[in-house]
C-alpha cells in the first residue's frame, strides 16, 4: 500500500472516530433530561445528592427513604417509586418531612 493510501486510511479512521465521539457527546444532554430528582427513595448512603444540613452530598444520607435526600430516577417514575416515609407512599419531586 502506498504512503498516500495509508494516510487516507488513517485520516478516514480518525474522522470516523471524531464523528462518533461528537455524536456520543450530543446524546448525553438528552439522556440527562430523561431523568428527574426523586426525594425519599434512596437507601442509606446511596443518595445522589442533598441530604440536609451538614451533609456533603452524594452518599451522605443517614437513613433509608430520607425525605431530604434525592436520587436520579427515569423521568416520570419518581411518583411511582415506593417511599416508606412519604405521605403518599411514593417518591416526591420536592423535599419532604418524613411521616412518623
Amino acid at each position: 500500500m502506498s504512503t498516500h493510501k495509508k494516510l487516507q486510511a488513517v485520516t478516514g479512521a480518525s474522522l470516523a472516530l471524531a464523528f462518533g465521539a461528537a455524536m456520543t457527546l450530543s446524546v448525553i444532554p438528552a439522556q440527562a433530561q430523561s431523568k428527574e430528582k426523586c426525594f425519599g427513595v434512596s437507601l442509606k448512603g446511596k443518595n445522589d445528592c442533598a441530604a440536609g444540613p451538614g451533609t456533603s452530598c452524594a452518599g451522605s444520607s443517614t437513613k433509608d427513604y430520607q425525605g431530604n435526600a434525592w436520587t436520579y430516577v427515569p423521568a416520570g417514575s419518581c411518583e411511582k417509586t415506593v417511599s416508606k416515609t412519604s405521605s403518599t407512599g411514593f417518591g416526591m419531586l420536592k423535599e419532604f418531612k418524613e411521616k412518623s
